[in-house]
């Protein structure tokens, strides 16, 4: 059981981590609609969601699903996909075998945070840390960059600023706060999950742009 299993390839995070995909195995790409494949290990499966099929055989999986209020059109289309089709992801993979899961929350996540967006991604954490996972790893980037229009996503207008100010600030700004690249991202999650530390591991921005060089 060599293989992997990545839902949200389509986004900063998933697309750097399935184009630099190494192995060992083939990297399965969940995604909501027909996607270019990305390298001769990676195989596309096109999946709902909401009415997940039974997944393939994998030893360990990411989760790069996400989105924002604004995107999503409405609080409750938001929790849908950054609540409930995280956790439905999650759970597809344990019943796959999977024992290792790394999944990308957020800066601030919280859920007892009266911030509707902090406290979805808190409660999310909250629901994977419960389904046991032999190994979990929780990236909490800061502000995430990345060539969005290349992946036929609208600009965030608080990325844009924070890329700008990163510009002029760079080493000024704290690692804990800088924005950081999704490429960076992608890659402190394989290396964390290839590690394997038994537990929860929750590793904030400054450790993702260590891990992640």
């Amino acid at each position: 059981m060599a293989d992997a299993l990545l839902a949200g390839a389509t986004g900063l995070v998933g697309q750097a981590l399935a184009q630099g995909w190494a192995g060992p195995g083939t990297l399965h790409l969940l995604v909501r609609r027909p996607v270019p494949v990305p390298s001769p290990a990676c195989r596309v499966q096109v999946v709902d969601f909401n009415a997940l099929p039974a997944l393939p055989p994998a030893r360990c999986a990411f989760c790069c699903l996400g989105t924002t209020i604004k995107v999503a059109g409405s609080q409750a289309a938001f929790r849908a996909v950054d609540f409930n089709a995280v956790l439905a992801f999650a759970r597809a993979a344990q019943a796959a075998g999977v024992q290792r899961l790394a999944v990308v929350s957020a800066l601030g996540a919280n859920e007892q945070s009266r911030n509707f967006y902090s406290r979805v991604k808190g409660e999310a954490e909250a629901a994977l840390i419960s389904l046991g996972f032999e190994s979990l790893v929780i990236a909490r980037p800061s502000l995430l960059t990345g060539d969005r229009v290349a992946l036929g996503q609208p600009e965030r207008r608080g990325e844009l600023i924070g890329q700008a100010v990163s510009q002029r600030l760079g080493r000024l700004i704290p690692a804990a706060w800088r924005p950081i690249e999704g490429a960076v991202v992608a890659r402190a999650l394989v290396r964390a999950l290839a590690e394997g530390r038994p537990g929860t591991h929750i590793v904030k921005s400054a450790e993702l742009q260590q891990l992640g060089r």
